[in-house]
């Protein structure tokens, strides 16, 4: 646990260096106005206490944050604080659970923002079009990549935990092959044996009961009679060991024999069955699944007459065609006074219904007049197994294809906003650009109408005025550009005018090269530029 936890205490400290590396060197590199000690700082202090708050509550980490870069550029955007902006929303989208949280900060920042532009902007459209691309681009996409990230783990846990669940399920299904396999033999003996032994106990009871039979002999056919019973009841207790309820074997082959031909030679066995077909060789025409499942239930419903209702009518009827399929009909009457009917599981109507209704027909068996009554009609063509449907998208696939859309839209509308900022940022810095040679020429005391033709078509709008010379009482004092490169700090010219006339000229030089603080090449460059102003005001002279 403390192993742990320092861990996680160097993280953050890592994190917060990472983060407070372009606040510190963005100044430092002059990429930004000098702020004092005091004020970095505090900044370095909030994004400690940002860092910190981060794992446990997200959002209040990207509210610190936001407030920090809104405090420091209306418009959100600066080089200090725009890295942590984007890191502590993918933090966001990556640590929160919900969504509604972080459209509540979106919104509110975008608010904020858009209060601060409207009271202290010096020039409002393009300070939004930075603001809403900052907010979309730099905070909504990184918070998208989060939740995707985020949902991406979430998925691929749930994904090992689904295939660890088909391994199973996979397990489950041989097993379950295995015992329906071993339900298939249990009922290949129950029809076939079963069928067998019933007919050998109705052989033997017609014997029992023959005028010419001797005494002796009569004795040795009741046996026989007996054993068969007997055997045939064993037979149905090892089945019912053998399957289960919800076992559904498939049909058996009747081996080429047909419906009529099992009807003849229960008849020749001694049953008394009565064929009546409802076409000529209905059931040979249906062939296949069909036939084998005709078959089936035929020889089952004699089967169970033979052994319930010894000695009662049986009328096997059989209907339709090749087309719709055919319907199969066993009726038996009463069993006759005196007759010992044998129990029975029911297993067998159990296995006929769920054979039946497995290829799409329909099966009844029940009590019907005075005997009992099975009927199957089993379709021309069984249905096949319907394939198993899709497995339902899970939530986290869900939210994860949403988050991909998400991603997409704010990308798109970032890049068209974005550009369109740096569009207007560029078209502003580039023509308020006053070439030095022009500069050079002026001199105090010039009409300022006459200065005004040598003047660029627009003013910086963000001026360096804190660290321009205290400027003539009662003057207006405008800014302009000495250079039109961009994203880097450059010299200004500060001209100011009083009753119509220039009163005073000013070069502000560019952030590091003021007051001497900066050596090296940054001072000789800024002596260069210097030089180069005074060259031109000495030719111009």
């Amino acid at each position: 646990m403390e192993r742990a936890r320092c861990a996680a205490l160097g993280r953050g400290c890592l994190l917060w260096a990472a983060l407070a590396a372009p606040a510190l060197t963005a100044d430092r590199l002059g990429l930004n106005e000098p702020r004092p000690l005091g004020q970095r700082a505090a900044d370095l202090v909030l994004l400690a206490a940002a860092t910190a708050v981060s794992r446990r509550r997200p959002p209040v980490a990207f509210g610190l944050v936001a407030a920090l870069s809104l405090a420091r550029a209306p418009a959100l955007f600066s080089l200090s604080y725009g890295p942590a902006l984007g890191v502590f929303a993918l933090l966001l989208g990556l640590r929160a659970g919900r969504a509604a949280p972080a459209a509540l900060c979106f919104a509110a920042v975008g608010c904020a923002g858009t209060v601060r532009i409207a009271l202290a902007g010096t020039d409002p459209v393009p300070e939004w079009l930075v603001l809403t691309g900052t907010l979309l681009f730099g905070c909504v996409f990184p918070w998208l990549g989060g939740r995707y990230w985020r949902q991406s783990r979430r998925l691929a846990e749930e994904g090992w935990l689904r295939a660890a669940r088909l391994e199973e399920e996979q397990r489950l299904t041989e097993e379950r092959a295995r015992l329906r396999e071993r339900a298939r033999i249990a009922q290949d003996m129950h029809d076939c044996l079963g069928h067998e032994l019933s007919l050998i106990a109705l052989r033997a009871g017609a014997l029992q009961v023959a005028p010419d039979l001797a005494g002796h002999h009569r004795a040795a056919a009741a046996d026989l009679r007996a054993a068969a019973a007997d055997a045939t009841d064993r037979l149905h207790r090892i089945i019912g060991v053998l399957r289960e309820d919800d076992d559904e074997p498939a049909p058996l082959a009747p081996a080429g024999e047909s419906v009529e031909q099992l009807v003849a030679r229960a008849a020749e066995s001694g049953l008394p069955v009565r064929w009546e077909p409802g076409g000529r060789n209905t059931a040979a025409r249906l062939g296949g699944l069909a036939e084998r499942l005709l078959h089936r239930v035929t020889r089952e419903a004699l089967t169970n007459a033979a052994r319930h209702a010894p000695g009662a009518p049986v009328v096997v009827a059989v209907t339709g065609d090749g087309v719709r399929g055919a319907t199969v009909t066993v009726t038996n009457g009463r069993a006759p006074q005196g007759s010992s009917p044998s129990p029975g599981s029911g297993s067998g109507l159990t296995g006929l219904r769920a054979a039946v209704t497995a290829v799409g027909g329909a099966f009844e068996a029940g009590p019907y007049a005075d005997g009992y009554r099975v009927r199957a009609h089993v379709p021309a063509r069984p249905s096949a197994a319907a394939p198993s449907p899709r497995p339902p998208s899970t939530p986290f696939a869900r939210a994860r294809r949403r988050t991909t859309a998400g991603l997409g839209a704010a990308a798109g509308a970032g890049v068209v906003l974005v550009g369109s900022a740096f569009g207007w940022y560029a078209y502003t810095e580039t023509h308020s650009v006053l070439e030095p040679a022009a500069y050079a020429g002026l001199r105090p005391g010039d009409p300022a109408d006459e200065v005004a033709r040598v003047l660029p078509e627009r003013d910086v709008r963000d001026p360096p005025a804190e660290r321009a010379p205290a400027p003539p009482g009662g003057a207006d004092c405008r800014y302009y550009r000495a250079s039109g490169e961009l994203f880097v700090s450059v010299d200004h010219f500060r001209l100011c005018f009083d009753e119509g006339r220039l009163v005073a000229k000013d070069v502000i030089p560019r952030v590091g090269l003021s007051g001497g603080e900066r050596g090296g090449r940054g001072g000789d460059e800024g002596r260069e530029r210097h030089g180069e102003h005074e060259r031109h005001e000495e030719s111009a002279r």
